[in-house]
């Protein structure tokens, strides 16, 4: 680490120290970014970890959905994020709306939304669902039910798949799991034969395929710990692999690339959303406590069910 990030990763530090507050940053934050953090993990960890912590402010290194969620459950708290343009194109890709003009046309079914949404759909929500616990939640929904599952068309397919459900899919994606190249991870197994793949299920069926073992960001870092296996290849956003690493420094891993896009290729996948949190911002943020995370009132109000029935069911 040079010289420059780690005076400010003290800074920011003791600036937290100071004004009692908790920084959360998500796996795919910049490596200097988690290195700041005190609780570094996946969207649910990340927010049962909130409602736990004994602090005046909450910090959220991740995306502006994150930050809402932890506010929503936290609402005594103040909630602050480093930049608020950081987006997520999942989350985009369904707007409350729209959401709610497709439940009209289906009256007889449920909501099911992945937690990468805003909070003005998980207003129109029944249960959240992350990829750590999709299918756990699911399986326990009656078998008979009809299901809206949005807006991750990948995630929703694939866990049609394992549970046998025919769910109704909103046809949303991440730009980031839907870019990895399926001829160049059919390259790394061709030059690495017998490394096991691990896949996001986020992402793409043809990569989910050529895939060993498919889970959250979290139980692919598990999986690594756990493995006597000493090499990966990887595909899920790049951020992750610094977390591998510092728990496994004995270890290889091998990032998919995306698919090159005008002739520029790139040996990783990054979200630049995330990337938007530096650690110049983040000081900023706790310096002067701004940006605030603000969610209406009614709003939150209505999305909170459906987040804590997630958590029961978890």
């Amino acid at each position: 680490m040079d010289l420059k990030n780690k005076e400010y990763i003290d800074k920011i530090k003791s600036l937290a120290k100071e004004k009692k507050a908790v920084i959360f940053a998500h796996y795919y934050t910049r490596p200097e970014i988690q290195e700041c953090a005190d609780f570094i993990g996946d969207s649910l960890a990340l927010a049962q970890q909130a409602t736990r912590v004994d602090a005046d402010i909450l910090v959220m290194c991740g995306v502006h959905f994150m930050g809402e969620t932890m506010k929503i459950l936290c609402p005594e708290k103040k909630v602050l994020i480093p930049d608020m343009n950081a987006g997520c194109s999942l989350a985009d890709s369904c707007k409350a709306e729209d959401l709610a003009a497709f439940k009209a046309q289906h009256p007889d079914h449920m909501v099911v939304s992945y937690v990468n949404t805003s909070a003005e759909v998980k207003a129109l929500t029944d249960v959240v669902v992350t990829s750590s616990n999709a299918k756990k939640i699911v399986d326990q929904l009656p078998q008979d039910a009809k299901i809206i599952f949005g807006p991750d068309h990948n995630l929703g397919s694939y866990i049609n798949s394992v549970t046998g459900r025919n769910m109704l899919l909103w046809n949303g994606a991440c730009h980031v799991h839907s870019r990895f190249s399926l001829e160049a991870l059919l390259q790394l197994k061709k030059e690495n034969p017998g490394v096991e793949v691990l896949a996001h299920p986020e992402c793409k069926a043809p990569i989910l395929a050529q895939s060993d073992v498919i889970g959250s960001t979290q139980a692919l870092l598990q999986h690594t710990i756990q493995s006597f296996a000493k090499r990966f290849i990887i595909a899920t956003e790049s951020g992750i692999l610094h977390e591998m690493q510092k728990a496994c420094p004995d270890k290889e891993f091998i990032p998919v690339p995306p698919e090159v896009t005008e002739g520029v290729g790139c040996s990783c996948n990054e979200c630049e959303y995330m990337r938007m949190n530096t650690l110049e911002k983040l000081y900023a943020c706790l310096r002067d406590e701004q940006p605030e995370m603000v969610v209406d009132k009614e709003v939150a109000e209505k999305a909170v069910s459906s987040i804590q029935r997630m958590l029961q069911m978890s």
